[in-house]
């Protein structure tokens, strides 16, 4: 028997399409995910001489490969050599080729964060004076284009495919067993699987492409596959894959071996056997996102990925039940009607699952955020405002439907007294349809008429008994409000899904008011003293065997008249270096002032002080910094400063 779409489900598909679409179309490149907090030399600088090497540093690591720090001249030639190295932490560096000359230079960058989302960008400094240049756009398309949509549409779909398999099944097993033997919710739990599989499939063809070029000529580059294989986002979706392979033996068991058994002991320990199976393979499944995304960097990542592995599980409980919940109502045969105390163990666990989504979601927050102000002040903050207002909107709805639920009758009785009368309608019926495709004359053949009019039959045969199961569906009145108020609760949890898949690939914002305030430091250090202090950090290298550091000056206040000053070394490592000597002067080339010494006073391992530094007049301070590291090895290094 052939069934239609029934308008809502139409409703429900037009719904996906549009709010994936409406995803598609406002997606730029993928937000950055490690945001670049500080370079050296910084955006917009005018450097006195050429730098030796470019350092950018990110908030946290990032994966590099030997083209994802690049320095370009103004005519758009690379002029950086070797590959990039991590100097401390999260700061990584190219080393520049000798004699640059003078005019503007555009540094492009291309990584990929510790939460699997690729970081691209671009900025320009110049040396002696600004010039033009041929170098155009915003750096790297990785992340967006046509191959960032494709990844963005992947990751729904994987998302929806999990809370289907697992939701449904865990509908079928801890709400109505009786389920198993249904076809729709069969087809439905079966379809969320090959949803997952081929997504997971999807986003790793998609993975090399989207972290690097952008280009969708690439995704079957079976070097960058390789490439991918060996990173933790690889691995985790080839986890995900192999958890597949396990989850389609326990679909098999649930609908296969656990339909033919009675109801007896062995049933009861199959159920205990399948609900473990299955909250291993579930767990196992969500830890695969776990593992390579937000909750695996940042703050606490051994106490975030649990937490997050229990949020997911709750959301498929809750949505995934849900939707084999309006699957049950909608298209469940009439002699097998969801029960009544079925629909009451699901309102259970729903709200079980709502509690906990509550208290990890708290959690979630508050690392993701770290303050009030970033819920208005950050998109990660105002999509998480989104999300918080659909999943209040969602539990008054659910609130409609326990009412339902608690006036619901069990249909068993009264669908049982009407299959006996619709049953002698039916026999009815066929005995009357079948008399003018087998009367006619005695011993007469069946001719072509005659199996055309029998087909006839056959299709309003079948017309008949779906509006007879539809009639037994809507007989009581309280089971088609409840029908009409989980169909609104699915409409809305598409959105929300679609929401929540946005935030998966938004900037965190704890990382991007961190990286705002960085930014906002490091100007206010390298070109004004608005705040009232000044800060320079500059790397040095005496060529000698320990000689590679970075020289940090504390200027206060930073203004005309006497100023403290502190100095600190530090080996690349971050401890503290305690070198022979350390030298200042003071430049003003503009009123050609200086150089101005100063000699600090060592106060401590890798610290001098000074006080009482005399800055005679406002203005583009040249502050030079020689460091000695031994009897022979020293440098001198310096920066721009505007004091006063």
């Amino acid at each position: 028997m052939t069934r239609t779409i029934t308008p809502r489900l139409r409703i429900l598909v037009l719904l996906f399409i549009a709010v994936t679409g409406a995803l598609l179309a406002g997606a730029g490149p993928a937000s950055a995910h490690a945001a670049l907090t500080g370079s050296d030399p910084a955006q917009g600088v005018v450097a006195d001489k050429a730098p030796t090497q470019v350092s950018l540093t990110f908030s946290e690591k990032v994966a590099m490969n030997d083209d994802s720090l690049r320095v370009l001249d103004p005519k758009g030639r690379p002029v950086q050599t070797g590959s990039p190295a991590n100097l401390s932490g999260t700061t990584y560096a190219v080393q520049l080729k000798s004699g640059l000359a003078k005019g503007t230079y555009t540094v492009t960058y291309q990584v990929v964060s510790a939460d699997s989302h690729p970081v691209a960008g671009a900025y320009t400094f110049s040396v002696g004076a600004p010039s033009p240049t041929v170098v155009s756009g915003t750096g790297p398309a990785a992340g967006g284009g046509v191959v960032g949509g494709l990844y963005a549409f992947g990751r729904y779909v994987s998302y929806a495919g999990f809370i289907v398999l697992a939701g449904g099944a865990a509908f079928v097993l801890a709400c109505w067993q009786r389920g198993a033997g249904v076809r729709p919710l069969q087809r439905l739990v079966v379809g969320g699987w090959v949803a997952l599989t081929a997504a997971t499939l999807w986003l790793l063809l998609l993975r090399g492409a989207y972290t690097t070029s952008g280009k969708f000529a690439d995704v079957f580059d079976l070097d960058l596959l390789g490439q991918v294989l060996q990173t933790k986002t690889g691995a985790a979706l080839v986890s995900r894959l192999l958890l597949l392979a396990a989850a389609a033996l326990f679909v098999a068991v649930l609908f296969g071996t656990y339909t033919r058994r009675e109801e007896d002991q062995d049933k009861r320990d199959l159920t205990f056997g399948l609900a473990v199976g299955g909250v291993v393979v579930a767990a196992g499944l969500a830890a695969s996102w776990a593992m390579a995304e937000h909750a695996s960097t940042g703050l606490q990542p051994g106490l975030a990925m649990p937490v997050d592995v229990v949020h997911l599980l709750a959301v498929a409980a809750w949505l995934g039940g849900l939707t084999a919940l309006l699957t049950a109502l909608y298209r469940a045969p009439a002699d097998t009607p969801v029960e009544a105390a079925a629909v009451r163990r699901y309102s259970r666990v729903a709200f079980g699952s709502v509690l906990a989504l509550v208290v990890t979601g708290v959690y979630q927050s508050w690392r993701q955020l770290g303050s009030w102000s970033a819920f208005t002040e950050t998109r990660y903050g105002q999509l998480l405002l989104v999300k918080i207002a659909l999943v209040a909107v969602l539990v008054g709805i659910a609130a409609v439907s326990r009412r339902w639920t608690g006036r619901l009758a069990d249909p068993v009785a009264r669908s049982g007294k009407a299959s006996r009368t619709t049953q002698a309608q039916a026999r009815k019926e066929q005995v009357t349809a079948a008399q003018p495709a087998t009367g006619g004359k005695a011993g007469g053949s069946t001719g072509a008429g005659d199996s055309g009019r029998a087909a006839q039959l056959a299709r309003q045969r079948a017309a008949v008994d779906a509006a007879r199961e539809k009639r037994l569906r809507d007989a009581d009145p309280n089971r088609f409000g409840l029908r009409r108020s989980v169909l609104a609760e699915a409409g809305v949890a598409l959105v929300l899904l679609a929401v929540t898949t946005a935030l998966t690939q938004t900037e965190p914002g704890r990382t991007e008011q961190e990286a705002k305030a960085a930014t906002s430091a490091s100007a206010g250090s390298d070109t004004s003293a608005t705040s009232g202090a000044l800060t320079l950090d500059m790397p040095f290298d005496t060529g000698g065997a320990d000689g590679k550091g970075v020289v940090s000056i504390d200027l206060d206040p930073a203004r005309v008249g006497g100023n403290e000053m502190h100095v600190y070394v530090q080996r690349p490592n971050g401890r503290a270096f305690d070198v022979p000597e350390v030298k200042l002067a003071f430049t003003l080339e503009a009123k050609k002032i200086g150089p101005l010494p100063v000699n600090p006073d060592h106060i401590a391992t890798g610290h001098w002080s000074a006080n009482g530094v005399q800055i005679p007049m406002a203005g583009d301070w040249k502050i030079a910094v020689t460091v000695r590291t031994s009897d022979i090895d020293q440098v001198t290094v310096s920066k721009n400063a505007q004091i006063g």
